[in-house]
């Protein structure tokens, strides 16, 4: 038996399923490839994979796939493999994983090498790479998959807009070790990425044991815009409103309706309480980032 299963989200790449699945049939030969075709489709695929005895489960996809497998997995001793092949994959740009060549990628499933990191929880749901609350959660709640499929990230963009054309509410973060902070929005990550490339949380490691996180003051078309300035410049930090700080858990507070993201999928509303987990999540990454 193969050992590896692959997950695969045709959706990811705009339905075109049959020339992925070729693409991926002409590098991994004979390996076991499973379609999702609704949400939660991944988690339980992979949460089989587990039971029938894989040691190598690869979610093909976007973020949002790999968190579904990844909460498939939690538990069990399988290595999680990512194929980026979505939408948006900043999971994959974190560990190092080739980007726009799932040939190259394949390889670091082949080669075995794996990394232990981090693994935060929200409110019982586990995530890899970052978590939202308020702004970029409404943005990805209201964001169409239709829209997601033909635009790809500027799709969010445009339904940014819309959002911003509302008035803001007003959240609290509460760590556990400091200080109350208070802002429109909060952005939680495991890494340092969000987003793509951006680099939000300058002194985020995937293995240290704590969240990172960023309460933004205010949220307004210009101060969005003034925020994502600062953020190309690597100076967000030095805009006295943000506030960056660590911490093992806290809880994020709001009024009634404010939406949070994990991966870049809806997962509910406040109030939410972020932690790091005991568990750790074995996964596949090249042979420099591994051990």
């Amino acid at each position: 038996m193969n050992k590896t299963l692959i997950i695969l989200n045709p959706a990811a790449r705009g339905g075109r399923s049959g020339k992925l699945v070729e693409k991926i049939r002409s590098f991994a030969g004979d390996t076991e490839i499973r379609l999702t075709g609704a949400v939660g489709d991944a988690r339980r695929m992979a949460q089989d994979g587990v039971r029938e005895g894989f040691e190598k489960i690869v979610a093909a996809g976007g973020d949002g796939t790999l968190n579904e497998v990844l909460n498939g997995v939690v538990g069990s001793d399988v290595a999680l493999g990512i194929l980026p092949t979505g939408t948006m994959n900043v999971s994959a740009a974190e560990l190092g994983i080739p980007s726009g060549d799932p040939a190259r990628a394949w390889e670091v499933v082949e080669r075995g090498f794996s990394r232990e990191i981090d693994l935060p929880r929200a409110n019982g749901q586990f995530f890899i790479q970052l978590a939202g609350a308020g702004l970029d959660a409404e943005v990805v709640r209201r964001t169409p998959v239709e829209l997601k499929k033909s635009l790809g990230p500027l799709g969010y963009v445009l339904t940014l807009a819309q959002v911003l054309a509302g008035p803001p509410p007003k959240i609290s973060a509460k760590p556990c070790d400091g200080p109350e902070r208070q802002g429109c929005f909060a952005l939680i990550g495991n890494g340092r990425m969000y987003g793509g490339p951006f680099r939000l949380f300058k002194d985020a490691c995937l293995d240290d044991g704590r969240l990172d996180v960023l309460v933004f003051k205010n949220q307004s078309h210009w101060d969005i815009v003034r925020y994502f300035q600062a953020i190309l410049a690597g100076a967000h930090l030095k805009l006295p409103d943000i506030e960056y700080f660590q911490t093992e858990s806290l809880r994020v507070e709001g009024p009634e309706g404010v939406a949070v993201e994990l991966d870049g999928e809806s997962a509910g509303e406040l109030p939410c309480e972020f932690a790091i987990s005991d568990r750790r999540l074995r996964v596949l990454v090249p042979e420099r980032n591994g051990v």
